[in-house]
């Protein structure tokens, strides 16, 4: 299958407003699927830094991905200057109430040295995930650096083979094909079941029948052919038969 990857990777000090970079996920998409024809569960989409906000805007409103990568993402636009507690109004890419929201495999990547977004937003954007995946933590890694790693690209196309294999579900979907699997079974158990009740009652009826013709052979082996039955000597003859013998006293 072939997978397209959407990659946003941004730098907060190019000055773009927000509302931009949603509308530059969104033409990517657009183009996508109303020119290329791709579907929803062949697109992964890859959001490194800022960048990971208008991916995870995008992410929590198709059900249908294949999958999402975090490179180095952040919690907040404020969480990133301060460490406040709760999301304020005035704040940007709000990750960290969106990631709930997002259905399919989550990889996050980052490194443990980063000095821009501290490695504490990847972990905790993991631990929010609803699906999540073996996530990366690359010991020593920096902001803009973690592509120089052999990890890096080994743990990233690890998570792309993964997603070729049968799509994971989300717990209702699991339960969906629970229930599909145990009809099936059911199903199967059922007709199982018929074709032995079936073949029952087919052998019952040829029980009694192997019964007679077994009763039959034996019948007609114990009963002495038809012969000619010899012919009975007389008392008289059988008396003068024992005088010339002198068998009589």
């Amino acid at each position: 299958m072939l997978w397209v990857m959407i990659t946003l990777v941004m730098d907060s000090r190019q000055g773009s407003q927000l509302n931009n970079t949603y509308a530059d996920i969104e033409a990517a998409y657009k183009c996508l699927k109303e020119q290329y024809g791709v579907k929803d569960e062949q697109l992964i989409l890859y959001g490194q830094s800022v960048g990971s906000g208008p991916t995870l805007d995008l992410a929590s409103r198709i059900s249908e991905l294949r999958g999402v990568v975090l490179h180095s993402p952040i919690l907040s636009g404020l969480r990133v200057l301060y460490p406040v507690k709760r999301t304020y109004w005035f704040d940007i890419y709000k990750n960290i109430d969106k990631i709930g929201m997002v259905k399919c495999p989550v990889l996050v990547i980052h490194g443990t040295a980063d000095e821009v977004v501290d490695v504490s937003h990847g972990k905790q954007l993991w631990e929010l995930c609803k699906v999540k995946y073996e996530p990366l933590w690359v010991s020593g890694g920096g902001h803009c650096n973690l592509e120089l790693y052999p990890e890096f690209i080994k743990h990233l196309k690890k998570f792309v083979q993964t997603l070729g294999k049968p799509k994971p579900t989300t717990a209702n979907g699991s339960e969906k094909e629970a229930v599909v699997e145990t009809e099936n079974q059911s199903n199967k158990a059922s007709k199982e079941s018929e074709t032995g009740t079936s073949s029952t009652s087919e052998l019952s009826t040829e029980i009694p029948e192997a019964s007679r013709n077994s009763l039959d052979s034996r019948l007609k082996k114990s009963k002495k052919p038809d012969k000619p039955e010899k012919s009975r000597m007389s008392t008289d003859h059988v008396d003068r038969f024992r005088r010339r013998k002198g068998l009589v006293w």
